[in-house]
């Protein structure tokens, strides 16, 4: 690989983890409009859950038809054509009047964001040296990050001085703009692209892949390491954190993103460790515990500070960022023509968390409401969200459990 060729890699990379922020920036957002949405859409906690879930329902289940899509027609207009469908729901999601319209505009976001992680390490894939692929994955995650911090307490800043509807009106532009980037820079590949594989052979990939050990166990840890990032961190810690501690929103929300930026720091940082030791489940062992002890201290410990709370929510997001691992553990195991079929396996499984657990927190919620109301939205206390949050727990235990039963497959231990 030319110094040309490996700079003109690391631009073209570089649009498409752009992507993927803006991506994880429209994930987050409605975060720190809880109670604006709550009040003008006239929807409980199960059903905002809903609404934001609404983006990884698409998410989740478009992994593995990215991959096939990626595949037949190279990453050039197929991230366009997504860019734009985003920008088109984050522009229907900031003038719906109803429930039904702001539902839709996040599934199409949804949609469009869903090509973002697997569309960016397909490039990497393609344009860089293959054994920086975890550090690469690492890098991509952290400008997702960079993204989910700036969908937190700036954006909680942007909404209160000029509302959550203009906000994301203007988010739609954004993404126009990123699509046309995307279509001008972007190419598929440094040489002339080989054939597609057959529509076929990726559903035989898709099969092994379904029944490969390894894989199954790394898309169970990433789910489990990134369950409280997606449903805590994404969406219910700013509403946590201003009742249980509280914090107004602009607060809460930088509290929060402590978290993100956290998976910031870890993600690059666990990738390049890894890549490093030429090993992967001692890093994602230490990971997952770290994950597991400071989610349930800084929800479950009487009389934390605010401090020590901020303190614990951002280790827990440095520990969370080694969820990014689980994808080159998935790699490693399966052959080179079957990595795109793998990466769609793990990475639904990853997104099926905020799926889940977000609705799933919001009807937990509801079920132990106490009546309380507050400028027309509801209002639960603190014994409710960390009913709610136990949740979560079980999801750290699921990756723990994941990383002890996974095999080693770094070089060091494959000689590879």
């Amino acid at each position: 690989m030319t110094n040309g060729t490996l700079a003109r890699g690391w631009l073209v990379w570089g649009l498409a983890a752009l992507f993927y922020c803006y991506g994880f920036f429209q994930r987050v957002a409605p975060s720190v409009m809880v109670a604006d949405l709550m009040a003008d859409l006239s929807v409980n906690a199960a059903a905002l859950g809903q609404l934001s879930a609404y983006y990884f329902y698409a998410y989740a289940s478009l992994q593995i038809p990215v991959g096939l899509l990626l595949d037949r027609w190279g990453v050039r207009w197929v991230l366009t054509a997504a860019a734009a469908l985003a920008a088109l729901g984050s522009l229907l999601f900031g003038v719906a009047e109803g429930l039904a319209a702001a539902s839709l505009g996040r599934f199409l976001v949804g949609t469009g964001a869903a090509f973002t992680w697997v569309g960016a390490l397909t490039v990497a894939t393609t344009w860089l040296p293959p054994q920086r692929f975890a550090l690469v994955s690492g890098l991509t995650l952290m400008l997702g990050m960079a993204g989910a911090v700036g969908g937190q307490a700036p954006l909680a800043a942007l909404v209160g001085a000029v509302g959550w509807r203009e906000t994301m009106t203007g988010a739609a532009a954004v993404g126009l703009g990123l699509a046309v980037l995307l279509g001008l820079i972007l190419r598929d590949r440094p040489r002339a692209p080989a054939a597609p594989e057959a529509a076929g052979g990726f559903w035989r990939n898709l099969g092994a892949a379904l029944v490969r050990r390894q894989t199954l166990l790394a898309a169970l840890y990433g789910a489990g390491m990134t369950g409280p990032m997606l449903a805590f961190g994404a969406l219910w810690a700013v509403p946590y954190l201003m009742r249980a501690h509280g914090l107004d929103r602009p607060d809460a929300a930088f509290s929060a993103s402590l978290m993100l930026i956290g998976w910031a720091i870890g993600a690059p940082g666990g990738g390049w460790l890894s890549d490093r030791l030429g090993r992967r489940r001692p890093v994602m062992l230490v990971a997952s515990t770290g994950v597991l002890v400071t989610l349930g201290a800084a929800i479950y410990a009487p009389g934390l500070p605010v401090a020590a709370v901020q303190g614990l929510l951002l280790l827990n997001g440095v520990f969370g960022g080694g969820m990014v691992i689980c994808f080159a553990a998935a790699r490693d195991s399966a052959p080179a023509h079957q990595g795109a079929a793998t990466m769609g396996v793990v990475n639904t499984a990853v997104m099926a968390t905020g799926a889940a657990f977000q609705p799933l927190i919001g009807w937990l919620l509801d079920r132990n409401w106490t009546g309380a109301m507050a400028d027309g939205a509801r209002v639960y206390d603190r014994a409710a969200y960390e009913t709610a949050f136990l949740t979560l727990v079980g999801c750290g235990i699921a990756a723990l459990v994941a990383a002890l039963l996974l095999k080693e497959t770094g070089r060091a231990a494959t000689g590879r």
